[in-house]
């Protein structure tokens, strides 16, 4: 059995207000060794049986229709955990 793991960010230009109100958190926490915080989204698709090139490529559609929105976010990796 095999997980895998599609990780998708907001796209890099765009403003991240989950990840800016972390940011504060941590500063106001006297947290100050950080200069940024980003959040993403992490999916874990569970497979019965060998990962395939198809596999991939089909999880690879997901993750651009599906998993993420293009217009605001990229799919930044996406990794098979035996």
């Amino acid at each position: 059995m095999s997980t895998i793991v599609v990780e998708v960010m907001p796209k890099a230009e765009l403003l991240d207000p989950q990840g800016k109100a972390v940011a504060g958190a941590l500063a106001r926490l006297g947290k100050t060794g950080f200069t940024g915080v980003r959040i993403g989204k992490r999916f874990e698709l569970t497979v019965d049986g060998e990962v395939t090139d198809a596999l991939l490529g089909e999880v690879t559609e997901l993750a651009g229709d599906m998993f993420s929105n293009s217009v605001i976010e990229d799919v930044v990796s996406i990794t098979v955990v035996p």
